[in-house]
C-alpha cells in the first residue's frame, strides 16, 4: 500500500495533538497563573543579575578616571573651621587627635593597595584574580583594621570556595 502524502500526515498529527492538548487545557489553566508569576519573577530576576553586572563594570572603570571621595563635600569637622582668635594667641595644644590617628595608620596589603578605598561590589568584581594566599592576607587586614561583617564574610566565602575545589 502506498503511504499517504506528508500533508495529510501532517494534519492528521495536527488534530490528534490538538485534542490532547484540548482535554489537558483545564489542568494547564488551573496552573497558569503560577506559571507566569514564576517566569516574571525569573525574568525580574535576569534583569537585575544583568544590571549589578553593568554597575559593577561601570564601578570599576570609574574608579579609574575618578577617585574615590575620601569625606563627603558637605560634612565639616572642628578641624576643619578657622580658629577663633583666642587659640591663635594661646600656646598650641598637643593634639589629642596624635595618637589614635598614628594607631590608626594603616598599612595597605601588598596583593591590593587600594584595597581599603575599594567598595563591595569593587571589591566582588576583584575576587576571581587573587589566590586563596592573597584572600587570606586580604582578610587580616580587614580584620584588624576596619573589621567590616560584609567584607570579612565574602573573603572568607571566597577562600573557603577555593580550597573545597
Amino acid at each position: 500500500m502506498k503511504p499517504l502524502p506528508l500533508t495529510v500526515r501532517l494534519a492528521a498529527g495536527l488534530a490528534v495533538t490538538a485534542v490532547e492538548q484540548a482535554r489537558k487545557l483545564p489542568q494547564q489553566l488551573a496552573g497558569l497563573p503560577v506559571t507566569v508569576v514564576s517566569e516574571a519573577l525569573q525574568l525580574s530576576m535576569r534583569v537585575q543579575q544583568r544590571v549589578t553586572e553593568l554597575a559593577i563594570k561601570g564601578d570599576d572603570v570609574l574608579a579609574v578616571l575618578r577617585p574615590v571621595e575620601q569625606e563627603p563635600e558637605w560634612a565639616t569637622f572642628d578641624e576643619d573651621e578657622p580658629a577663633t582668635p583666642s587659640e591663635t594667641l594661646s600656646e598650641p595644644a598637643e593634639d589629642p587627635w596624635a595618637e589614635e590617628e598614628q594607631a590608626l595608620a594603616v598599612e595597605l596589603p601588598a596583593v591590593l593597595p587600594t584595597y581599603d578605598e575599594l567598595s563591595l561590589a569593587q571589591l566582588r568584581a576583584r575576587l576571581r584574580t587573587l589566590s586563596a594566599e592573597d584572600l587570606e592576607q586580604l582578610l587580616a587586614h580587614e580584620r584588624t583594621h576596619a573589621a567590616r561583617p560584609e567584607f570579612t564574610g565574602m573573603l572568607t566565602r571566597r577562600i573557603a570556595n577555593l580550597k573545597n575545589t
